[in-house]
C-alpha cells in the first residue's frame, strides 16, 4: 500500500493520507495482541454471526448450496447436521446464511458489515489449521479495523450494494494475519483484492431476488484468494486502492480515523431481523403496540417520519419476497405492530402472508425528516391513528437511539438469548448456552475444540447425507 505510485497522478495522490492510515492500521495490529476491549467485542460478533448463520441456513436455497459445495469440495468442517465441507465452501455458506434474515452485525461509519465475511472466512480456516481462539481474534480485529476504514473511505456509487465490494479488503487482511504474514504481506493481500473489487448492484434487493445474498460470499472468497496469493508471493500495484478510489468509488474525502482508534468497538448487533434503517421505526412501533388498547384492528392510519437515507434504501412497498421485506420500512412497522417482534419467523409464509400484516403495511405513509437528514443523524417518529370508541385517537412515539448501538449495546443476556433463539432449530438450548459462555469467557481454546462444542462430530451411523430434497424449496415469484 505504498504511496509511491509510478506515476502518482495528482488525483491519486490526494488519497495518500487514507493509504497511510490503512498502512498504519495494518502495522499496528500485525504486531500486537488484541486489547481486552477489542477481544471482548470480537467474541460478541463471533457468537452473533454464528447464530445468524445457523438460523439462515434453514433456507432451502442455502441448504442446497451447502450440499452442492460439499459434494464439490468435501472437507473437515461441518454445520449442525450438515455434510463435511471444505474451507472455501464453508466460507460461502456461512456468509450467505448469516445475512439471509438480515439480522447480522453492521458498522455505521463503514455503512456495511465488515465482520460477517471475516467470521465466514476465518472460522473454518482457523479450525482446519488448529489455530487458537486468541489467534482467530487477533486476525479478526486486524481485518475488521481494515474493513471498517475501507468502508468509510470507499463509499459505493448510487445503484450499488456494498456487500461484494470493500468487505473483501478486510477479509484479505484478516486471513493474511491468520496465515502469519508480516505487515508487508498483509498489505500486499489488500492490494491484490483492491485490483478486483466487484460492482455489486442493489437491483436484486429492489426486485426481490436472493442474488444479493451471494455478495458477502464473494467478498469472503476474494479475501481468502488474495491472502493465499500474497502468501505465495504474488504481488499487486501498490497504488491499486488509490486508483479504485479515484476511478470507481464515490470515495469520501474525510480523513480516516487513526490506527489507534478501535472502530470494532463501534460495531452494532441487531435485535431485529431487518436492515438497520428499519429498526428506528420498529422500536417506535413496539412501544405504540404496548399502548394500543384494542389490538391492531383498530388502526386506521400510520405515518413514519424518518431520515432520508432510510427511505432511499428501505422504501420498498408491498414486498413480495423476504429480501424486499427486510429492506422495507413499512413492512417492519407492520410486522412489529402485528407480532411484537421482527425475527426470522416473520418471513415464513404463515406470518409473511398474514392479511392483517398486509393491511397495516398498506396504511403506512413515509415522510422525510429534513432536519435529521441535514444533520446526518438517525431517528424516527411514528404516529398511529386508531379508533377509540366513536373517536379517532393518536399515539405518537419518537426514537433516536436503539438497542445494539455502540453506546447502547445488546447486553450479554440479550446476546445469548438471541443466539439461543436463532440456533434453536439446530442446537439444543443447553449446548447453545454453554457454547456462548465458552466464546465469551474462555481465555483461549483450540478452534477445533470450540467448534466441536457446538457441532459434535456425528457417529458413523447418524452421519447425514449431503443430498437435499429440492421439493423443500418454496421460491417466491
Amino acid at each position: 500500500m505504498s504511496i509511491e505510485s509510478k506515476p502518482p497522478g495528482p488525483d491519486h495522490r490526494r488519497w495518500d493520507g487514507h493509504l497511510a492510515a490503512l498502512r498504519d492500521t495494518v502495522a499496528l495490529h500485525a504486531g500486537r495482541t488484541a486489547s481486552a476491549e477489542a477481544s471482548r467485542q470480537a467474541r460478541r460478533l463471533l457468537a452473533d454471526t454464528v447464530g445468524c448463520a445457523i438460523a439462515g441456513r434453514h433456507a432451502a436455497e442455502v441448504r442446497r448450496l451447502e450440499a452442492v459445495l460439499a459434494d464439490a469440495e468435501p472437507g473437515a468442517f461441518r454445520l449442525p447436521d450438515g455434510p463435511p465441507i471444505g474451507v472455501l465452501g464453508a466460507a460461502q455458506v456461512l456468509s450467505m446464511a448469516a445475512t439471509w434474515d438480515e439480522a447480522c452485525e453492521g458498522h455505521a461509519l463503514a455503512h456495511g458489515r465488515p465482520g460477517v465475511p471475516l467470521v465466514a472466512a476465518l472460522l473454518p480456516l482457523a479450525a482446519q489449521r488448529g489455530a487458537t481462539l486468541g489467534r482467530f481474534i487477533d486476525a479478526f480485529v486486524l481485518g475488521y479495523e481494515v474493513g471498517a476504514r475501507a468502508g468509510a473511505w470507499l463509499r459505493i456509487r448510487p445503484g450499488m450494494h456494498v456487500d461484494a465490494n470493500w468487505p473483501a479488503l478486510g477479509v484479505a487482511a484478516g486471513v493474511a494475519r491468520l496465515l502469519g504474514l508480516p505487515a508487508a504481506g498483509i498489505t500486499q493481500a489488500i492490494d491484490i483484492a483492491a485490483c478486483q473489487l466487484a460492482t455489486s448492484l442493489y437491483l436484486p434487493v429492489a426486485s426481490g431476488r436472493t442474488a444479493r445474498n451471494t455478495y458477502l460470499s464473494h467478498s469472503a472468497l476474494l479475501g481468502l484468494q488474495s491472502a493465499f496469493a500474497s502468501a505465495a508471493g504474488i504481488d499487486a500495484p501498490p497504488d491499486a486502492l488509490a486508483h479504485y478510489a479515484s476511478d470507481h468509488a464515490a470515495a469520501a474525502p474525510e480523513a480516516l480515523p487513526p490506527a489507534e482508534s478501535t472502530l470494532l468497538l463501534d460495531a452494532y448487533l441487531k435485535p431485529f431481523a431487518a436492515v438497520r434503517h428499519v429498526h428506528y421505526g420498529a422500536v417506535a412501533a413496539r412501544e405504540i403496540r404496548r399502548r394500543l388498547p384494542d389490538g391492531t384492528q383498530s388502526i386506521r392510519a400510520i405515518v413514519l417520519t424518518v431520515y432520508r437515507e432510510a427511505i432511499v434504501y428501505c422504501g420498498n412497498r408491498a414486498p413480495r419476497t423476504p429480501i424486499q421485506a427486510q429492506f422495507s420500512l413499512s413492512f417492519g412497522i407492520a410486522a412489529m405492530l402485528r407480532f411484537g417482534d421482527i425475527d426470522p419467523s416473520v418471513y415464513e409464509p404463515q406470518c409473511f402472508d398474514d392479511a392483517e400484516l398486509r393491511r397495516l403495511e398498506s396504511l403506512v405513509v413515509l415522510r422525510v425528516d429534513e432536519d435529521l437528514s441535514a444533520q446526518g443523524r438517525r431517528g424516527a417518529a411514528l404516529e398511529v391513528a386508531h379508533v377509540a370508541g366513536v373517536d379517532i385517537a393518536y399515539l405518537r412515539q419518537s426514537v433516536d437511539t436503539i438497542a445494539g448501538d455502540a453506546f447502547h449495546p445488546l447486553d450479554r443476556a440479550a446476546l445469548c438469548a438471541k443466539f439461543g433463539r436463532y440456533a434453536a432449530r439446530s442446537v439444543a438450548a443447553d449446548r447453545a448456552s454453554r457454547w456462548c459462555d465458552t466464546v465469551l469467557d474462555v481465555v483461549d481454546i483450540d478452534m477445533r475444540l470450540l467448534w466441536a462444542q457446538l457441532v459434535p462430530a456425528p457417529s458413523r451411523e447418524s452421519a447425514p447425507s449431503p443430498a437435499v430434497d429440492a421439493s423443500s424449496a418454496h421460491p417466491r415469484p
